[in-house]
């Protein structure tokens, strides 16, 4: 008799455990075919950003580059494009970035829309912000090409509205207002003044772009504001390196897919993701290169002080192992190099 009951008691545990076995199955395929199926939307969303350029390579490259084993070089592109439809408009803003995976370290190098230099493919002297409008991405790669003497191996090229959504959807950021000010936005409903004050501010996409587009009222100009960009996209960094933004990698991937082009496939941004997900902001060093205002025929440029130029370049090259660096006891210090 005492057999028999325990034989049920077997079969009835057995039965159970299958079922708690067969429930925990059907969990996990219900989630990861749903995490499945959030990867696939998002891998097709990101890919419709993606463009080529129909090159496999930068011309300065003898051979292509790895974003995971090799330094790198990234042009961030700002494009002013509603006046334009959508097409070439003016770059407000143009970011040189190099990573080095060596030492792990970001360079930024913000590049001052009125700086004078020679539009790669036309010969003449201009803005280097017009690049862009003449020829596109191309042009404007080739620009800043040949004017830092540096290969471009990646770009991204991001409209307003892709920049005041992303930082949105990040959940804002925070950045240290140097001084009150205000700033005109344009909004869908009219124009309106956004009141910027000294100290930190947590800030909206539309107030972030304000903060790094305003000069005319910075005493600084075009210097103030390449450090106010680099301070944002810093920002915009430790937002979506932070464990919090694993839940809205969807919607940016959706957003990156409407609003920006650029020629790093999703596989290689996946990748370089994963192998520097722990990256910290304080491995960014800003950099800048001095000018001079200059006037003419009728037009104001910023014509780059050549020495203050020639230490970027130099900077820039050791850093993507282009040129063997310079001793440490026969550089000296220079302030072309800001450590946040």
């Amino acid at each position: 008799m005492q057999q028999r009951i325990d034989m049920r008691r077997r079969k009835k545990k057995k039965k159970l455990r299958r079922r708690v076995l067969y429930i925990a199955l059907t969990v996990f395929l219900l989630l990861a075919g749903g995490v499945g199926y959030m990867l696939v939307q998002t891998y097709t969303a990101a890919s419709s950003s993606y463009d080529d350029l129909d090159r496999d390579k930068s011309d300065l490259r003898s051979e292509a580059v790895s974003i995971s084993d090799d330094p790198i070089s990234i042009l961030l592109l700002g494009v002013e494009d509603y006046s334009t439809n959508g097409d070439n408009g003016r770059t407000d803003t143009m970011i040189v970035a190099t990573f080095n995976p060596g030492d792990e370290k970001l360079k930024l190098l913000s590049l001052p829309r009125d700086t004078l230099v020679e539009i790669a493919g036309r010969g003449t002297q201009e803005k280097i912000a017009h690049a862009h409008a003449y020829g596109g991405k191309e042009m404007a790669i080739k620009t800043v090409e040949q004017f830092l003497d540096i290969p471009i191996d990646y770009y991204a090229a991001v409209n307003f509205d892709a920049f005041t959504n992303i930082v949105d959807i990040l959940g804002g950021v925070e950045v240290d207002v140097p001084f009150d000010f205000e700033q005109r936005t344009i909004r869908e409903s009219g124009n309106e003044n956004l009141q910027f004050t000294e100290g930190p501010m947590e800030l909206n996409g539309e107030e972030a772009l304000a903060f790094a587009r305003m000069r005319k009222k910075d005493p600084r100009g075009d210097i103030g504001r390449n450090e106010r960009q680099q301070q944002v996209i810093k920002a915009i960094i430790d937002k979506a390196t932070s464990l919090g933004t694993v839940t809205k990698v969807d919607d940016l991937a959706e957003e990156v897919g409407n609003n920006v082009k650029t020629n790093m496939k999703v596989s290689e941004g996946l990748g370089f993701y994963r192998e520097y997900s722990d990256f910290s902001t304080s491995n960014i060093d800003k950099l800048s290169y001095d000018t001079y205002p200059q006037t003419i025929n009728g037009r104001d440029y910023q014509i780059p002080d050549e020495e203050s130029l020639e230490e970027v370049k130099q900077t820039l090259k050791e850093h993507l192992g282009l040129v063997t660096p310079t001793a440490p006891d026969s550089q000296s210090e220079t302030s072309t190099t800001e450590h946040p």
